[in-house]
């Protein structure tokens, strides 16, 4: 007897269809898998034997074969367990119930329970796009429900056989998604708590319109790890093809909340200084996403800069440059997502004091310039503002005015988002950051003043390359804020102040 389930595999932050094929025959009795089946897939065979026994259902004493198809892919993951167990029922029991209208994605308890699985997200977003009905457990059907797709969501293997066999009635679970969206955001930080650095905060409002990589270097306890875990308060909404887009990285990861399994705020992460380059980009024995993918579309704020292993700083080229990170492993070759605003700070040496007008710095010449060391030319290059962050007086510390807040800094910020939106809605890009050469001669256009401005800046400090369409990126933004339509030699001046950070002891 043959029977075929539709079931689904992650791979990158996509779901891809998987026919798990159930055939018994004539032979030595034994029970294989096979198809690629890689960690808990292999030994979802296992699981749903053992669920079966306790659920009463007796295997026949046959040759049984599991097939994965198509079997040139690798699969992983427990959410192969139900379909599994249902194609060895149909065989045990003899039934022949139909479901080919149906996708199954859980992991089964020996006691046959339902038990949540990562990713099912991408894969109701799958099932919804092949027209097929998800079958899941219950503790997954708020985040599948979210995909759109049909969801009936179950606590027992028990209940998903009478429900196939017509003895079980069950509605297809909805939510309204709107009600999702009306929640209040998470966020309750404010830039209204950072007294003085008015063109740090200026800076940051730059940086987050258009997109710009940011660098702050000052000394401990200026205000820079407060600065950046604000950012996310002055970033724009984000549209609804980035929440999808988000909100399957988390649910590859295992993150999502179950309550509230959407992620409508921007994320924010911030790894430790001591963290590897796997954990930052990525990888490991399942090529699983890392810090970097999982800022996708949102901040990733890299306090102590210089203190990250040199290897592990080197490692952010890729994506700083193309939005992406590509992971090759013996099993496995993925391209995950990584389009983040790196925020980074850093100390101007190892005590952190060089500069200071209060302490005075401890560090010989030769610390300091192995400390700034760290940081390579092309890495240096590849951020676009870079600003000092100086110490603040107890004149401003004690005012209670407020130059700039979040909601103030964030509705100058989503303007422009709306301008550049309008600018690029016939191309592939959203931010000015992304602009390429094309993109510059097209919406960058100089006169002679601001050309003057600029070959005169590029002479003196001897700007790159790439520093020089990194200033017309930043100029253009700057211009956006002051809703002009041209790139006037006031922007171009501002932009090279946040390219002229003295690194030099």
């Amino acid at each position: 007897m043959f029977k075929r389930i539709k079931g689904a595999t992650i791979s990158g932050i996509e779901a891809i269809p998987i026919d798990i094929e159930v055939d018994a025959t004539r032979g030595i009795p034994s029970l294989n898998i096979i198809g690629l089946a890689q960690g808990a897939a292999k030994e979802s065979k296992d699981r749903a034997v053992h669920c079966l026994a306790n659920s009463g259902i007796k295997l026949p004493p046959k040759k049984i074969t599991i097939s994965l198809a198509p079997a040139d892919i690798k699969k992983s993951g427990s959410g192969f367990d139900l379909p599994i167990a249902i194609g060895l029922t149909s065989i045990a029991l003899g039934l022949n119930f139909d479901t080919n209208q149906f996708m199954f994605a859980a992991e089964l308890s020996l006691d046959g329970r339902l038990k949540p699985i990562r990713g099912v997200f991408p894969i109701g977003v799958l099932a919804k796009n092949n027209g097929l009905k998800l079958i899941i457990s219950k503790e997954n059907a708020k985040e599948a429900i979210l995909s759109k797709a049909l969801v009936y969501p179950f606590e027992h293997f028990l209940e998903v056989l009478s429900f196939l066999k017509g003895e079980l009635k069950r509605e297809a679970k909805i939510i309204s998604v709107e009600q999702l969206h009306e929640r209040e955001s998470i966020n309750q930080l404010d830039f209204s708590d950072v007294k003085g650095q008015y063109k740090v905060k200026r800076a940051v409002m730059i940086a987050s319109a258009g997109f710009h990589n940011l660098l702050m270097v000052g000394s401990p306890g200026v205000g820079k790890s407060m600065i950046a875990k604000r950012i996310p308060t002055v970033l724009p909404d984000m549209t609804d093809e980035e929440v999808l887009e988000t909100t399957k990285i988390y649910s590859v990861c295992g993150l999502l909340n179950q309550d509230n399994p959407i992620i409508l705020d921007k994320p924010f992460r911030a790894p430790h200084s001591g963290s590897s380059d796997v954990s930052l980009i990525g990888g490991g024995v399942n090529a699983m996403p890392g810090e970097i993918t999982l800022a996708h579309n949102g901040v990733l704020f890299l306090d102590e800069f210089p203190e990250f292993k040199r290897n592990v700083i080197e490692s952010l080229r890729q994506p700083l440059e193309d939005g992406v990170i590509t992971i090759s492993r013996a099993n496995a070759k993925i391209t995950y997502p990584a389009r983040f605003l790196l925020v980074a700070a850093a100390n101007p040496c190892p005590c952190g004091y060089y500069g200071s007008k209060k302490r005075e710095c401890t560090c010989s010449v030769a610390q300091i310039k192995k400390y700034r060391n760290k940081i390579s030319g092309p890495i240096l290059d590849r951020i676009d503002i870079q600003v000092n962050v100086p110490e603040v007086d107890y004149e401003k510390l004690s005012d209670d005015r407020v130059d700039l807040d979040s909601k103030t800094m964030k509705e100058t910020v989503q303007r422009v988002m709306n301008i550049q939106r309008e600018r690029f809605k016939n191309e592939k890009i959203n931010y000015n950051s992304q602009m390429n050469e094309q993109h510059l001669r097209e919406y960058c256009r100089l006169d002679s003043d601001s050309h003057a401005v600029l070959k005169m800046a590029v002479d003196r400090f001897g700007f790159s390359a790439r520093s020089y369409s990194k200033i017309l990126k930043i100029a253009r933004t700057i211009a956006d804020i002051d809703e002009s339509d041209n790139v006037l030699p006031r922007h171009i001046k501002e932009a090279i102040s946040y390219r002229a950070l003295d690194w030099d002891v």
